[in-house]
């Protein structure tokens, strides 16, 4: 009979640990910086300077209303008022996906609707 020899280790190297020497600059976040990048989009997005909590607004005309003002007043749009207000509104429903409430979603898909109308698009 053939003699079984076991070893002790792994087959497989052990991982090496990451060193806070070895990572770049670029991946080290500033004090109070978005930890997600559609956070960071919903922040700092060349379509518009939202206002803050827009998205938790419990109306649907408000929510419409100041994504219309937010739209008008930005100079950094690459198109029009309402396709960036729109755009946004969905960019969040998308991203806010299964954590977004079936209220909210609801009000917030309602809101799409009051868009059009607040923009004369009906």
């Amino acid at each position: 009979m053939a003699h079984v020899r076991k070893t002790t280790h792994s087959r497989k190297p052990a991982a090496r640990k990451k060193t806070s020497a070895r990572r770049s600059t670029a991946h080290k976040r500033t004090r109070g910086a978005p930890k997600r990048w559609s956070q960071r989009v919903t922040k700092e997005s060349d379509a518009l300077d939202l206002e803050r909590g827009v998205f938790t607004l419990t109306s649907p005309k408000r929510i419409a209303t100041s994504l219309k003002r937010s739209a008008e007043r930005s100079s950094r749009r690459r198109t029009g008022a309402y396709r960036s207000a729109l755009s946004m509104l969905t960019f969040y429903i998308n991203r806010a996906g299964k954590t977004l409430s079936k209220t909210q979603r609801a009000r917030l898909e309602k809101a799409k609707v009051e868009l059009k109308r607040v923009f004369g698009r009906e």
